[in-house]
């Protein structure tokens, strides 16, 4: 076999290891935030937090949680207790589904950090048995979706979250649905430990989310699957001008 049969060779094994390394980091990255997604289904906050980057964070409700302190103030001081009084589920009674879906996953070259954009969407509500158990100002059976996009790194051959942007789109009543409701969650006004349950930091006015009926466009983190180019609506336009 000639040297440049070898060559050749040599290279395509090469393309097709890179090829198979990148398609193994989308689906362990997939098989992350599916994770995530049952863990917060029965408020588990200690796996939850086991899922993100030493000095990850979470971004909810225009405040960002830093660290394993923050990631399980928001887990499991405020959910846990919120949702199961601090008991790990299944909870009788409650319902909390976390659905990930949509998922688009952009790995960068190095394959050491990458990108993914999903949905969530969230049935939840508590059975009249445990109606005692609501919280107050809750409704007894609500919608919730959101747009989630996150940060991952490779930690130690290992994907995990680094930061995660929980960016809630529309909550609704099951009863009235979105046209009558207000979300019941708002944006956050007090940090910890001012708020024990507060972010460590909130989010510059000029990023702050309002809530449903309000809507804001989600940046998207990935490339344009046919013009290979990431960008903002407002960039549309004039692209429409080349076409037919």
């Amino acid at each position: 076999m000639g040297e440049p049969i070898v060559s050749d060779l040599e290279q395509r094994l090469a393309a097709l290891e890179t090829r198979v390394t990148q398609i193994e980091d989308v689906n362990a990255i997939r098989r992350l935030q599916w994770a995530y997604g049952y863990y917060i289904d029965y408020n588990r906050p200690e796996e939850v937090a086991g899922l993100f980057a030493r000095d990850g964070a979470v971004v909810f409700l225009s405040g960002e949680y830093r660290g394993y302190e923050g990631i399980m103030r928001l887990y499991g001081t405020w959910f846990q207790n919120l949702f199961t009084g601090g008991r790990r589920g299944p909870v009788k009674g409650l319902l909390l589904d976390h659905f990930q879906l949509q998922d688009v996953i952009t790995v960068a070259p190095d394959g050491q950090t990458a990108k993914g954009r999903f949905r969530g969407i969230l049935a939840g509500g508590w059975h009249d048995a445990i109606l005692d158990a609501k919280p107050e100002g809750m409704p007894q059976q609500f919608w919730e979706s959101g747009i989630y996009e996150n940060d991952y790194v490779k930690e130690d051959g290992i994907w995990k979250i680094k930061r995660l942007d929980y960016m809630m789109q529309w909550q609704a009543d099951y009863e009235t649905g979105w046209a009558k409701t207000t979300a019941h969650l708002q944006p956050a006004v007090m940090c910890y430990p001012e708020n024990p349950i507060g972010p460590d930091v909130i989010l510059p006015e000029t990023q702050v989310r309002e809530t449903w009926p309000h809507r804001q466009e989600v940046p998207m983190s990935f490339a344009h699957p046919v013009l290979a180019a990431a960008f903002a609506v407002g960039d549309f336009t004039p692209l429409q001008k080349k076409w037919p």
